[in-house]
């Protein structure tokens, strides 16, 4: 199984490198919005099960609607940070609703909240792109980078459950190691970045953070519609959701915290 993980893994940045470095910047903006449209598909999952093809093309379909009406009134850099900072309201919010989980999520609940996941993360992804590609990569690592010690740390020390009713596997050993894996990688990238250190790792750590309030979320509404994997897009990985849940949160706060630092 980890064989395959790492395979996928491979495989998947490979392509995200051409899109992001190769492609012309049309194109790879109209991939990052196949992405969200394909994670929409698979949300559509969690409100219609089973083959319901129709209804989950109509929730698509929505999505689409709101990302290309932020999309037409671009630039805009008052509706990016009102956007992107109703955002983070939101990811607050879905860090106080776990702690009431379980409890049952109406559907029509559920319909907005997909659409408050996938729309900022459409646009957070998209700013970060048109900045800099190097920008955008750079926060899929820390994405990344995040989950791999989490993965490998929880897996070889782990014992204290993080949320037992929402994803029994990660412990707060794994977030530690996650997080440790994270300050290196903005010591690292900020000689890179050309940004100062002490602004650089604290930044990057609330990302990491925050990234882990994604997958738990989606992994919420998952365990509310009765569902293991998102989907089964990349073998070993599950669903496209199941790979950028923790994208969805971590991108908005990301791309915010640019103008914080100084770089947009």
């Amino acid at each position: 199984m980890l064989r395959k993980r790492i395979l996928t893994a491979l495989v998947a940045l490979i392509v995200l490198a051409i899109v992001l470095f190769v492609l012309p910047v049309i194109a790879a903006r109209v991939f990052i919005a196949i992405l969200i449209l394909t994670a929409a598909w698979e949300w559509g999952g969690f409100l219609f099960k089973g083959a319901q093809t129709l209804p989950r093309l109509g929730y698509v379909a929505f999505i689409g609607v709101l990302i290309g009406i932020l999309a037409i009134n671009l630039p805009n850099e008052q509706l990016v940070d009102t956007v992107l900072k109703a955002a983070l309201v939101w990811w607050f919010i879905a860090l106080t609703w776990m702690f009431m989980f379980p409890t049952p999520i109406p559907k029509a609940v559920s319909w907005i909240c997909g659409a408050l996941v996938m729309v900022p993360a459409w646009l957070a992804l998209d700013v970060l792109y048109n900045n800099s590609p190097d920008l955008l990569l750079f926060a899929l690592f820390i994405v990344w980078v995040a989950d791999i010690g989490a993965y490998f740390v929880g897996r070889g020390f782990g014992r204290v459950k993080l949320a037992p009713k929402i994803s029994p596997g990660k412990t707060w050993e794994g977030v530690l190691g996650g997080l440790c894996a994270v300050l290196l990688l903005a010591a690292v990238g900020s000689n890179y970045l050309q940004i100062e250190i002490s602004v650089l790792v604290p930044f990057c750590l609330a990302v990491a953070m925050l990234s882990i309030v994604g997958d738990l979320t989606v992994s919420m509404f998952k365990r509310s519609a009765g569902v293991k994997d998102s989907g089964t897009l990349f073998p070993g990985h599950g669903g496209l959701l199941d790979r950028i849940d923790s994208v969805t949160a971590a991108a908005p706060l990301f791309a915010l915290g640019l103008t914080w630092i100084g770089v947009r």
